[in-house]
């Protein structure tokens, strides 16, 4: 059973997204953007997602989840809920 840990920034336009991720880029820690500028309750937790499955995030966010490479931040990806930036912390799968 496939197991992802992520955290992810959550905001409501593509280009506060995009600002945060040159924040980023430019060495700012993930963990204190996630507190400064998500608009999801895991900005509390630095943007941590915690321990989930395949579906059970947005699709949109699918690919990052089972293909990103571990330690690589993504985005912006648009969804439903607003622009996300993503980082996959580990996938492990269980048998």
């Amino acid at each position: 059973m496939l197991r992802i840990k992520a955290r992810h920034i959550q905001v409501s336009s593509p280009e506060l997204a995009n600002e945060v991720m040159v924040k980023w880029q430019q060495g700012a820690n993930f963990e204190e953007l996630a507190r400064a500028y998500s608009e999801c309750p895991t900005a509390r937790q630095g943007g941590s997602l915690g321990e989930f499955g395949p579906g059970h995030m947005a699709p949109e966010l699918e690919p990052v989840f089972l293909q990103g490479d571990i330690g690589d931040v993504y985005g912006p990806v648009a969804t439903a809920n607003g622009y996300h930036i993503v980082e996959v912390l580990a996938r492990t799968d269980y048998e």
